[in-house]
């Protein structure tokens, strides 16, 4: 924070996207029983601790100003629990309630502070790597999961991202905005 200060004079905006879970390549799918204390440990400290240590540096600046948006990469995972996502839903659930809780202590500094819920996305690691692992997954989500039958795009997440970092969402703060096609309310 000290050099982007330095550097800008200020911090305006912040986008907190940082998250590791099971993809059937990198990390496997386990459950709860199956996980081990290294794994979970590893999930949670960057799902979890990597949103808080950003947040809490950005607030303090922020606060200073008196100003400014943060946006912090949750999940539908966070919000809908999966079997095999031992570490990354409870983590990602976190990150949705550090989110409200930043948003709640902050609003009154004219800080506002949301989360983005991204479903399956194209163009990431993590759906690459877990529709390589399953040749029919992505044809179930379309047909079964989602209700939009499609998986959303980068640009899709780059968007709700920017919104909620404009002023167009002014008036907008401690929201889990979901971008996963209607998996939320399937």
């Amino acid at each position: 924070m000290e050099e982007v200060v330095l550097k800008y004079g200020r911090l305006d905006c912040a986008f907190n996207n940082a998250g590791i879970g099971p993809d059937g390549v990198r990390m496997p799918y386990e459950s709860l029983t199956e996980i081990s204390e290294k794994t979970w440990d590893l999930v949670v400290d960057v799902d979890m601790k990597g949103v808080f240590l950003c947040l809490k540096y950005e607030l303090l600046q922020m606060q200073k100003q008196g100003f400014g948006t943060i946006v912090n990469t949750a999940s539908i995972g966070g919000y809908k629990m999966a079997p095999g996502f031992a570490a990354y839903g409870p983590a990602k659930a976190a990150v949705i309630a550090l989110t409200e809780m930043a948003a709640l202590e902050n609003a009154a500094f004219g800080i506002r502070v949301n989360a983005i819920c991204p479903g399956p996305t194209m163009g990431t690691e993590l759906t690459k790597n877990s529709l390589s692992t399953n040749p029919h997954e992505e044809a179930m989500l379309k047909e079964h999961v989602i209700p939009m039958k499609k998986l959303a795009t980068t640009q899709e997440v780059v968007n709700a991202v920017l919104w909620l970092s404009s002023e167009e969402a002014s008036h907008t703060t401690g929201q889990k905005l979901f971008i996963d096609g209607g998996m939320h309310i399937a």
